[in-house]
Protein backbone atom coordinates (compact mmCIF):
# COMPACT_ATOMS: atom_id res chain seq x y z
CA UNK A 1 0.00 0.00 0.00
CA UNK A 2 1.39 3.36 -0.94
CA UNK A 3 1.41 5.89 1.87
CA UNK A 4 2.62 8.76 -0.27
CA UNK A 5 0.62 11.92 0.43
CA UNK A 6 -1.63 12.91 -2.43
CA UNK A 7 -3.84 15.94 -2.38
CA UNK A 8 -7.36 15.21 -3.57
CA UNK A 9 -9.77 17.75 -4.98
CA UNK A 10 -12.16 17.13 -2.07
CA UNK A 11 -9.53 18.21 0.44
CA UNK A 12 -9.14 21.71 -0.95
CA UNK A 13 -12.61 22.36 -2.35
CA UNK A 14 -14.84 24.68 -0.32
CA UNK A 15 -18.07 23.17 0.92
CA UNK A 16 -21.21 24.84 2.19
CA UNK A 17 -23.19 24.15 5.32
CA UNK A 18 -26.97 24.13 5.29
CA UNK A 19 -26.82 27.82 6.24
CA UNK A 20 -24.87 28.56 3.05
CA UNK A 21 -21.77 29.80 4.90
CA UNK A 22 -18.70 28.25 3.25
CA UNK A 23 -16.21 26.05 5.02
CA UNK A 24 -13.09 24.44 3.62
CA UNK A 25 -11.56 21.04 4.24
CA UNK A 26 -7.76 21.19 4.25
CA UNK A 27 -4.77 19.27 5.62
CA UNK A 28 -4.01 20.14 9.23
CA UNK A 29 -0.80 21.93 10.07
CA UNK A 30 1.24 22.15 13.26
CA UNK A 31 -0.26 25.62 13.66
CA UNK A 32 -3.68 24.00 14.21
CA UNK A 33 -2.52 22.34 17.46
CA UNK A 34 -4.56 24.57 19.77
CA UNK A 35 -7.81 24.07 17.85
CA UNK A 36 -7.16 20.34 17.42
CA UNK A 37 -6.52 20.08 21.15
CA UNK A 38 -9.71 21.91 22.04
CA UNK A 39 -11.75 19.57 19.83
CA UNK A 40 -9.82 16.50 20.97
CA UNK A 41 -10.49 17.41 24.60
CA UNK A 42 -14.19 17.62 23.74
CA UNK A 43 -13.95 14.10 22.31
CA UNK A 44 -12.38 12.89 25.57
CA UNK A 45 -15.12 14.62 27.61
CA UNK A 46 -17.89 13.07 25.49
CA UNK A 47 -16.50 9.56 25.77
CA UNK A 48 -15.86 9.87 29.49
CA UNK A 49 -19.49 10.92 29.90
CA UNK A 50 -20.59 7.78 28.01
CA UNK A 51 -18.63 5.45 30.33
CA UNK A 52 -16.39 6.94 33.00
CA UNK A 53 -14.87 3.55 33.84
CA UNK A 54 -13.83 2.73 30.26
CA UNK A 55 -12.76 6.12 28.89
CA UNK A 56 -10.07 8.34 30.38
CA UNK A 57 -11.11 11.44 32.28
CA UNK A 58 -10.26 14.83 30.87
CA UNK A 59 -7.64 16.81 32.79
CA UNK A 60 -6.33 20.36 32.66
CA UNK A 61 -3.66 19.12 30.23
CA UNK A 62 -5.91 17.14 27.89
CA UNK A 63 -6.29 19.85 25.24
CA UNK A 64 -2.57 20.59 25.15
CA UNK A 65 -1.64 16.91 25.05
CA UNK A 66 -4.22 15.97 22.42
CA UNK A 67 -3.34 18.96 20.26
CA UNK A 68 0.36 18.19 20.50
CA UNK A 69 -0.24 14.57 19.58
CA UNK A 70 -2.35 15.39 16.51
CA UNK A 71 -0.03 18.18 15.37
CA UNK A 72 2.81 15.66 15.60
CA UNK A 73 0.95 13.35 13.25
CA UNK A 74 0.73 15.79 10.33
CA UNK A 75 4.20 14.88 9.04
CA UNK A 76 3.69 11.11 9.32
CA UNK A 77 3.11 9.79 5.81
CA UNK A 78 0.89 6.97 7.07
CA UNK A 79 -1.57 9.37 8.72
CA UNK A 80 -4.09 11.88 7.52
CA UNK A 81 -5.30 14.79 9.62
CA UNK A 82 -7.77 17.11 7.93
CA UNK A 83 -9.57 20.12 9.37
CA UNK A 84 -12.76 21.92 8.49
CA UNK A 85 -12.22 25.66 8.58
CA UNK A 86 -14.86 28.38 8.50
CA UNK A 87 -13.92 32.07 8.51
CA UNK A 88 -10.38 31.25 9.63
CA UNK A 89 -11.49 29.04 12.54
CA UNK A 90 -11.09 25.26 12.77
CA UNK A 91 -14.59 23.86 13.39
CA UNK A 92 -13.86 20.14 13.07
CA UNK A 93 -11.24 17.57 12.23
CA UNK A 94 -10.84 13.98 11.09
CA UNK A 95 -7.83 11.79 11.82
CA UNK A 96 -6.94 8.41 10.38
CA UNK A 97 -4.05 6.22 9.31
CA UNK A 98 -3.13 3.48 6.89
CA UNK A 99 -2.14 0.38 8.84
CA UNK A 100 -0.77 -3.01 7.89
CA UNK A 101 -1.99 -6.43 8.91
CA UNK A 102 -3.18 -6.55 12.51
CA UNK A 103 -3.33 -10.14 13.77
CA UNK A 104 -4.89 -9.10 17.09
CA UNK A 105 -7.77 -7.43 15.23
CA UNK A 106 -7.92 -10.34 12.74
CA UNK A 107 -7.74 -7.99 9.76
CA UNK A 108 -5.52 -7.33 6.84
CA UNK A 109 -4.22 -3.93 5.78
CA UNK A 110 -6.79 -1.18 6.24
CA UNK A 111 -7.31 2.49 6.77
CA UNK A 112 -8.37 3.24 10.34
CA UNK A 113 -10.54 6.27 11.00
CA UNK A 114 -9.51 7.21 14.55
CA UNK A 115 -11.33 10.50 15.20
CA UNK A 116 -13.94 12.73 13.71
CA UNK A 117 -15.43 15.61 15.64
CA UNK A 118 -17.24 18.80 14.79
CA UNK A 119 -17.74 21.74 17.16
CA UNK A 120 -21.21 21.51 18.76
CA UNK A 121 -22.46 24.76 17.18
CA UNK A 122 -21.35 23.53 13.72
CA UNK A 123 -23.12 20.16 13.75
CA UNK A 124 -25.87 19.13 11.36
CA UNK A 125 -24.51 21.44 8.67
CA UNK A 126 -22.55 18.96 6.55
CA UNK A 127 -19.13 19.51 8.13
CA UNK A 128 -18.81 15.97 9.51
CA UNK A 129 -20.00 14.40 6.28
CA UNK A 130 -17.50 16.52 4.31
CA UNK A 131 -14.63 15.58 6.65
CA UNK A 132 -15.39 11.87 6.41
CA UNK A 133 -15.88 12.12 2.64
CA UNK A 134 -12.50 13.83 2.27
CA UNK A 135 -10.63 11.25 4.35
CA UNK A 136 -12.35 8.38 2.53
CA UNK A 137 -11.21 9.91 -0.76
CA UNK A 138 -7.66 10.23 0.61
CA UNK A 139 -7.71 6.61 1.80
CA UNK A 140 -8.95 5.52 -1.63
CA UNK A 141 -6.18 7.52 -3.35
CA UNK A 142 -3.68 5.64 -1.17
CA UNK A 143 -5.24 2.35 -2.27
CA UNK A 144 -6.53 1.28 1.14
CA UNK A 145 -8.79 -1.75 0.62
CA UNK A 146 -11.20 -0.80 3.41
CA UNK A 147 -11.67 1.55 6.33
CA UNK A 148 -12.54 0.53 9.88
CA UNK A 149 -13.49 2.61 12.87
CA UNK A 150 -14.71 2.28 16.42
CA UNK A 151 -17.33 4.37 18.15
CA UNK A 152 -18.64 4.33 21.70
CA UNK A 153 -21.51 1.88 22.08
CA UNK A 154 -23.61 4.60 23.73
CA UNK A 155 -22.91 7.16 20.99
CA UNK A 156 -26.16 6.65 19.08
CA UNK A 157 -25.63 9.83 17.06
CA UNK A 158 -22.28 8.63 15.71
CA UNK A 159 -23.59 5.13 15.05
CA UNK A 160 -26.48 6.54 13.02
CA UNK A 161 -24.12 8.92 11.20
CA UNK A 162 -21.72 6.14 10.19
CA UNK A 163 -24.56 3.76 9.27
CA UNK A 164 -25.79 6.47 6.90
CA UNK A 165 -22.35 6.61 5.30
CA UNK A 166 -22.38 2.88 4.54
CA UNK A 167 -20.38 1.53 7.49
CA UNK A 168 -21.46 -1.79 8.98
CA UNK A 169 -20.92 -3.25 12.44
CA UNK A 170 -18.16 -5.87 12.43
CA UNK A 171 -16.71 -6.00 15.96
CA UNK A 172 -18.02 -5.30 19.45
CA UNK A 173 -15.71 -4.33 22.31
CA UNK A 174 -16.59 -5.63 25.76
CA UNK A 175 -15.08 -4.23 28.95
CA UNK A 176 -14.98 -5.59 32.48
CA UNK A 177 -13.39 -3.79 35.39
CA UNK A 178 -11.00 -5.84 37.49
CA UNK A 179 -10.78 -5.75 41.29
Amino acid sequence: ISTRRRRSSAVSAPARAMSGTPFTIRPATRGDAEALGRLGARLVEMHHAFDADRFMAPTAGTARGYGGYLAGQVDDHATIVLVAERAGHVVGYVYGAIEGTDYMALRGPAAVLHDVIVAPDERRGGVGRALVGAILEAFTAREAPRVVLSTAARNATARTFFDGLGFRETMVELTRELP
